[in-house]
């Protein structure tokens, strides 16, 4: 069944909110290319930045790092993604402190990839946290008042059921978080579907989807296999032939993400959340896409 469209949507008289996520840099041309990003971004007045935290824990420091710089050279609200993976619960409870301390009151708490890879079966880490909703716990009784958490709107590869998806995230919510963003994915549909289930189950907190700006297909399709996002038949076609044509592959992909997008919003969608890999270029071409202006403000 097409989900229907919002009277919002058709009649909305402000630009829907953005955030965008970043990777910590690994070497020095990395970092200067997050920060021409972070400055190039940094005018869109995104709700908030988010930086990533590695598979194993592995980008620990320059992920505090990153999120401190943001908090002290611009004026972007950063939130900082933290694990259970790597650490045990007392070294946890010191990176909260840490965080609190820095400024920091946003953090991003997940479950996290295996300390042997993504794709790798999950492990507690001796002395960690058995769940994501016992880290949810901690960080808020570490102070720090916004919380948001990862969703799956195909289920979790690890998860036996969408029911079982839904307990989690329910039991998330208890425990203390105040948004779920969704995984990325390329059909409407699919979010609208997982949305009503979740507000059906009972969940009250927003739910934001995930956009993936990614325009190297093969490392789409790679991504989109650990995570268990579904790729529709009509995409492969649209990057056939570009592997060595990065300036079309951004135009196509701008285009399937407008699209998605504005579908999205049509079904009632007002914020956004970019995975930007570290790139500007498609990021604002999104937001302005779907009418968020930059201002004239410096950082």
């Amino acid at each position: 069944m097409t989900h229907q469209p919002t009277p919002f949507a058709f009649g909305r008289t402000k630009a829907p909110t953005v955030s965008f996520e970043f990777f910590p840099p690994k070497t020095d041309a990395m970092e200067a290319r997050l920060w021409e990003t972070v400055e190039r971004l940094e005018p869109y007045r995104p709700d908030f930045v988010s930086v990533t935290y590695g598979a194993g824990g592995s980008t620990r420091e320059r992920t505090r790092n990153t999120v401190k710089r943001i908090l002290s050279e611009t004026r972007l609200t950063a939130a900082a993604h933290l694990t259970c993976v790597g650490a045990t619960r007392e070294e946890t409870r010191g990176i909260i402190r840490d965080y609190k301390a820095s400024g920091i009151d946003h953090i991003v708490a997940l479950r996290g990839d295996s300390p042997d890879g993504i794709g790798e079966a999950y492990t507690t880490h001796p002395g960690g946290f058995d769940c994501t909703s016992e880290l949810v716990r901690t960080v808020r009784d570490g102070g720090i008042s916004e919380v948001s958490v990862g969703c799956y709107p195909e289920k979790h590869p690890d998860s036996a059921s969408f029911d079982h998806d839904l307990d989690v995230l329910k039991k998330k919510i208890d425990a203390g978080a105040t948004r779920a963003v969704t995984q990325f994915f390329f059909d409407p549909e699919v979010f609208f579907r997982f949305r009503d289930r979740a507000v059906a189950a009972g969940v009250s907190i927003p739910i934001i989807p995930g956009l993936m700006l990614q325009s190297n297909f093969a490392g789409l399709q790679r991504m989109a296999g650990l995570c268990g996002a579904s790729v529709p038949d009509s995409l492969p076609p649209l990057y056939e032939g570009l592997e060595d044509d990065p300036d079309t592959r951004d135009l196509v992909t701008a285009n399937i993400v407008a699209k998605l997008a504005r579908k999205l919003e049509k079904g009632g969608a007002e914020h956004f959340h970019f995975y930007t890999l570290n790139r500007a270029n498609l990021a604002i071409c999104l937001v302005r896409l779907l009418g968020v202006q930059a201002t004239a403000e410096a950082a």
